[in-house]
């Protein structure tokens, strides 16, 4: 069950479950507040720790409120356009010739059919983006299976407005959001590792903080710098 905790113009989501210690949270883009508690905490005990907190939220919310975001993007030549963790110029070609994207040393040629429209120049680029992800996606699969002895029965790439990844634990298999392709390979390979690991623990309960701390000690500076990156016009979670 989950119940809202308000203080002033701030609004908490608490959700009670089989932990030991209270986690509290602050969400990009917006800053929305959440707070796991252990199951039979009080609602005036859990106030009065976020009360505690309340300048640290604060913070947090500032800087989420402060990140550069990308604006809707047009696919016309000179817009920036990032993959890998890296700004490319796109630049934008007319001709009679199947639909294509090439990769220069700070550019993507974009080649379309005369006349066409922004939402078909997207599913060009989409499409390349998924084609880049598949190059990449099996290995790090194969990486963190053989490290967690488990298997990934498939994977799935799409758009997703609010989460980097999921998994499903008992079809065993993973989603990536093709957002990704935009971020450092090394980013892309934590989130499918943090997927991969929810086939051991399907929630993110202390065990699942366990086997992040222990499989990858630094997910923490990784989802930071996750987070920090230019956000797209899409609202986007951890």
């Amino acid at each position: 069950m989950t119940e809202a905790i308000v203080l002033g113009d701030i609004v908490i989501s608490m959700t009670q479950k089989d932990v030991k210690h209270v986690h509290l949270s602050v969400h990009p883009p917006m800053g929305r507040v959440t707070l796991v508690a252990p199951t039979g905490t009080r609602v005036e005990v859990a106030r009065a720790y976020v009360i505690a907190k309340i300048s640290w939220i604060r913070s947090q919310q500032a800087k989420l409120q402060g990140q550069a975001r990308e604006t809707p993007r047009q696919f016309i030549t000179r817009e920036s356009h990032y993959l890998w963790g890296r700004r490319y110029l796109l630049s934008v070609v007319e001709g009679d010739a199947k639909p294509s994207v090439q990769l220069s040393h700070r550019q993507i040629t974009l080649t379309v059919r005369p006349g066409s429209s922004t939402a078909e120049r997207d599913r060009v680029l989409h499409d390349w983006h998924k084609a880049l992800l598949h190059e990449a996606v099996p290995t790090f699969i194969r990486k963190w299976e053989t490290r967690l002895g488990v298997s990934v029965s498939c994977y799935f790439l799409q758009r997703m407005k609010t989460k980097w990844g999921s998994c499903n634990h008992r079809a065993g298999n993973i989603r990536l959001n093709t957002e990704l392709v935009k971020k450092p390979k090394d980013l892309l390979e934590y989130v499918v590792g943090h997927e991969v690991m929810h086939l051991i623990e399907p929630t993110h309960n202390e065990r699942f903080i366990a086997l992040l701390d222990k499989h990858c000690p630094s997910w923490r500076e990784a989802r930071a710098e996750l987070n920090a990156l230019p956000l797209s016009a899409e609202t986007w979670s951890d």
